[in-house]
């Protein structure tokens, strides 16, 4: 593949410097030296024929109603070498570890609130606290027990946390299935380079869920609570209780009984659960405590949780910390918890609350996010909006001082990308990565994730639901 009229951007791209593969990439920098693009082209259809005859799909709201589409796939996989990825897993373990200290202290004994390390009101606040949470002791500490964790990468090649997502993490079923349909397009790259696994993910989960069950010695009944078929990441939820082996449940298979344990109703009568994968918000988990009119949760099931009857992950509230601006403070909870310096650092962040003016008078500079959403809705990037979206935000920021952050506006790495058309041509465009970290008794973080690409030239916005795409991540040994 011809690199040299490769465009250039400030962006630091993942696979070209200076019009040539990174050296650093070993033997998949001779092959992209010796491919064509032709041969390109026909992989990429390959894989789009792979992913529909697998039904690899995503749901997108539009219209008032649900659309199905194909999982959108870019052929040339984002790299990063072992060496280069070492130290981003530590890094990404650390934090997890602090934020599962913050969340057992917030449901506990709350010192670092009481410290003034973080503000009380600014947690206390948050729409994510549960008080219904108060005074549990979980199995190992662990109250978040999967993480799926945003990265960018700098112009300089250094890591940063967007955020961390906390509530319920989705993609990783996507991460499976990108390696499963690389694997098929370019199986000669997995028989001659050491591309680290990523495959042994379901079994990872399921050895962290069945650890959780409150039954030591028996065989764990595990179940995935889903939504439901029109909940946009079904087809993950199915998925992964397929790759499990386990029970996939909406609210309306389990009950609960007057002694507080859980059961899954089956046809030859109801069988008991330990472990609940909860794929639903936490507010409408239990229509007992939360939102009374829920058909998707239990009614009784915070019940049984407090009881010690069954696991919930991730735990009921944990989503306190997915919050945008508690975010921001994650360094200084890793120094108060650990004794440690942050190995993977944030993203310069600014809050609503305590910058607003500042905030209002830059916003033409940076990135407006609401703090408790997700999917890159009501996201702002000041650079590139109308003079009337600026006004507009400028407008929910003044209502809403504490349910914004704003950052600045980061020339996120970038990867080849082929683009559609005629000729075919390979393009940079900006990526994020998602790995994807479990926590129980160890802490484990995946050799690789999620990378989203945003497939609209100049577009910083990588999520699928906005138009994004994705692509494989390799996490490569070059030296065999």
């Amino acid at each position: 593949m011809d690199l040299a009229a490769y465009p250039t951007t400030p962006a630091w791209d993942e696979l070209v410097e200076h019009g040539r593969a990174r050296a650093s990439l070993g033997g998949f920098a001779r092959f992209l030296d010796g491919v064509d693009l032709a041969d390109l082209r026909v992989r990429q259809d390959a894989a789009e024929a792979a992913i529909r005859a697998m039904g690899v799909s995503f749901t997108v709201y539009a219209d008032g109603g649900n659309i199905d589409r194909s999982w959108p796939f870019d052929v040339l996989p984002r790299v990063i070498t072992a060496e280069a990825w070492a130290p981003v897993a530590a890094g990404l373990a650390q934090r997890l570890r602090a934020l599962n200290h913050f969340l057992a202290d917030v449901y506990g004994p709350q010192k670092i609130l009481a410290d003034g390390v973080v503000p009380p009101e600014l947690v206390l606040s948050s729409p994510n606290y549960r008080p219904e949470c108060l005074g549990m002791d979980l199995s190992h500490g662990v109250w978040a027990h999967i993480c799926g964790t945003d990265l960018v990468r700098g112009a300089d090649g250094a890591f940063f946390v967007l955020e961390d997502n906390l509530r319920v993490p989705s993609g990783v079923a996507y991460m499976l299935e990108n390696r499963l349909i690389t694997k098929r397009v370019f199986p000669e790259l997995f028989r001659d380079l050491e591309i680290l696994p990523v495959d042994d993910y379901p079994q990872r989960l399921h050895g962290l869920l069945s650890s959780l069950s409150p039954r030591p010695g028996h065989q764990p009944v595990i179940v995935v609570l889903t939504p439901g078929i029109h909940n946009a990441a079904y087809f993950e939820h199915a998925t992964l209780a397929q790759l499990m082996g386990v029970e996939l449940a909406e609210g309306s298979d389990l009950v609960v009984d007057a002694d507080d344990i859980v059961h899954l109703r089956t046809v030859g009568g109801l069988r008991r659960v330990d472990v609940i994968y909860r794929r639903i918000d936490d507010l409408f988990l239990d229509p007992e405590v939360f939102h009374p009119d829920s058909t998707l949760g239990v009614p009784g099931l915070m019940r049984a949780w407090r009881a010690g009857n069954v696991a919930i992950a991730n735990a009921p509230g944990a989503g306190v910390a997915d919050d945008k601006v508690v975010y921001s403070y994650v360094p200084d909870m890793v120094r108060y918890y650990l004794g440690e310096e942050p190995a993977v650092d944030n993203v310069p962040t600014y809050r609503g609350d305590t910058d607003l003016r500042w905030i209002l008078g830059h916003i033409d500079e940076l990135v407006v996010k609401p703090a408790n959403e997700s999917g890159g809705y009501g996201v702002v990037v000041g650079p590139h909006a109308s003079a009337a979206e600026l006004e507009a935000c400028r407008a929910r920021l003044r209502a809403d001082p504490r349910g914004h952050v704003a950052q600045p506006v980061i020339p996120i790495s970038t990867a080849p990308t082929l683009t559609p058309g005629d000729p075919v041509a390979v393009a940079p465009r900006h990526v994020d990565l998602r790995p994807f970290v479990l926590s129980g008794a160890d802490i484990s973080v995946t050799t690789g994730g999620l990378t989203r690409v945003a497939l609209r030239e100049g577009s910083l916005i990588v999520n699928s639901s906005q138009g994004g795409g994705s692509k494989d991540t390799w996490i490569l040994d070059p030296t065999v």
